[in-house]
């Protein structure tokens, strides 16, 4: 099923709830379509957090779930996703997000390990929930700092702030 993997972790490691004045409609494409311009996308990791390594950047790749498997949202799955929000909402919408950090020195970008976390977000009429579980890696971005990152990507598609933390758990 669009949307769902089969074996999301129950114990996850942040939850963050919202309220939101727009539909689960527009704030589903929201969610995708701010994870499609995300993709690829290199910021420094002082962009994202409070860094922990200097002169570091930092990569975000972002699939959606199908299942047993994540789909990188390009062009083509992002579009796919859409289509498919459009015919009938998704009340939970699963994320595999890896996070790959570069070292830049003198001229030189050496990569080193990735952080892979699990992303779930459920929507109803007038709220949302995201559930954060990290998979591996050495947390440079930790769960604490994830969703605010991400919450401020998915608040820049609106004109005015879609996404209202409610409760940070």
């Amino acid at each position: 099923m669009l949307g769902i993997y089969n074996n999301f972790p129950k114990g996850v490691h942040k939850i963050v709830d919202f309220s939101t004045s727009i539909s689960e409609k527009r704030l589903q494409r929201a969610v995708v379509e701010a994870f499609h311009k995300l993709n690829g996308r290199t910021f420094s990791l002082e962009e994202v957090t409070t860094p922990s390594i200097p002169q570091c950047t930092v990569i975000f790749e972002l699939g959606i779930a199908q299942e047993n498997d994540f789909s990188y949202l390009d062009d083509e799955e992002a579009n796919r996703v859409l289509k498919a929000i459009e015919k009938k909402t998704l009340s939970t919408m699963d994320f595999l997000c890896v996070i790959r950090y570069y070292k830049v020195q003198n001229g030189t970008k050496t990569p080193l390990k990735f952080d892979y976390y699990m992303l779930r977000f459920m929507l109803s009429k007038k709220f949302a929930q995201m559930q954060i579980f990290h998979e591996k890696g050495l947390m440079h971005v930790s769960p604490k700092d994830l969703p605010q990152f991400i919450t401020n990507m998915i608040n820049a598609e609106f004109a005015k702030k879609a996404l209202k933390v409610s409760r940070i758990i």
